[in-house]
């Protein structure tokens, strides 16, 4: 995609994907205008300008500012032509205790993204999801599934804007803040690695992956697609293993909203869901662009009508060793047993 003059604003830039994100747009599309970080976290900003000085980013600003207070987000898009919204409130058992917070963030938060496009001249929008959203059980879940019907459904509003909206939805960020990871491997000192279900998966991305996701989605979406990645699960037991085979495992018991198993599509979304080769899209029910025409430009395949994708019934499988290597890989570069 051709960023050149164009500027593109990260909603949640200081988090994992958003400081992933950065460092590849400035250093593959060198060529852009601005790179706005927009985030309400002013020592996570103060942080990453370290990390992206702007004597050698000069594209690079940074806005302090909350999703939740739209005034804000409509000052911080004025000429930006493209936004990912990666903002959100994402700890599921905190949300599960805080459920208000957890509300005016993730789902008006994005309306407030939504209103705020609408009135500047941004152009495209990608935001962020969850395999929580699929068959959501816990609040979080709940609260991205609306988050991406709005964002959806904002495409049959538009009127005459060329603006494009589109999600992508993806399972646990390998490394990312908070995950399993860098729990693990930072308990590990302690010799106690604490299990929630010993049947326990997930799906699994880099960030390198979920990177690219979202840049294939900003350049190839038509408005309206929920793109989902076809990546491998693992097992909570084979982390476990690859990161602290001589520790204690004790089972703790699943946290409040936990599922064993996480789903990206359920039966239910496969009457709308293609294959486009290296994802899955889950069409929108009712579109402004051709549904013939979007098969015959990505060679799309409509799924079996019984299909569904979940972590537990995955035809591909991390292993320990595969663990280790990506762990030191893309986590932790001196992790050793």
């Amino acid at each position: 995609m051709n960023f050149k003059g164009k500027s593109l604003l990260i909603t949640g830039g200081t988090g994992s994907l958003g400081k992933a994100l950065t460092a590849h747009i400035l250093t593959n599309h060198s060529e852009i205008r601005r790179l706005i970080i927009f985030s309400r976290d002013e020592q996570k900003q103060f942080v990453m300008a370290q990390e992206f000085p702007v004597k050698q980013f000069p594209q690079i600003r940074f806005f302090i500012g909350d999703v939740r207070d739209i005034g804000r987000l409509k000052r911080a898009f004025k000429g930006v032509d493209y936004v990912i919204h990666a903002a959100a409130m994402k700890h599921v058992h905190l949300a599960e205790y805080n459920p208000e917070e957890c509300i005016k963030t993730n789902i008006g938060g994005a309306q407030n993204v939504v209103d705020a496009c609408f009135e500047t001249s941004v152009e495209r929008v990608v935001a962020l999801s969850t395999d929580k959203a699929c068959a959501p059980i816990n609040l979080y879940g709940a609260t991205k599934l609306t988050s991406d019907k709005l964002f959806v459904a904002a495409n049959n509003i538009k009127g005459d804007s060329p603006i494009k909206f589109s999600v992508v939805r993806y399972g646990n960020v390998m490394g990312s803040n908070g995950s399993v990871i860098p729990f693990f491997i930072k308990k590990k000192k302690e010799g106690t690695l604490p299990i929630t279900d010993p049947k326990m998966t997930r799906f699994n991305i880099s960030l390198q992956g979920g990177v690219d996701m979202v840049m294939h989605a900003m350049e190839n979406a038509w408005g309206g697609e929920i793109f989902v990645p076809k990546i491998p699960s693992y097992k909570i037991m084979d982390v476990a293993e690859a990161i602290g085979p001589e520790c204690e495992k004790p089972i703790v018991g699943i946290r409040p909203g936990e599922k064993v198993h996480e789903e990206m599509i359920t039966t239910s979304d496969s009457f709308y869901t293609y294959d486009l080769g290296k994802y899955y899209a889950i069409l929108p029910a009712t579109s402004n662009w051709s549904l013939e025409n979007f098969i015959s430009e990505f060679k799309a395949t409509k799924v079996e009508s019984d299909f569904s994708y979940n972590s537990g019934e995955n035809d591909e499988w991390e292993t320990v060793e595969s663990l280790r290597s990506l762990i030191k890989e893309h986590v932790d570069s001196n992790f050793e047993l």
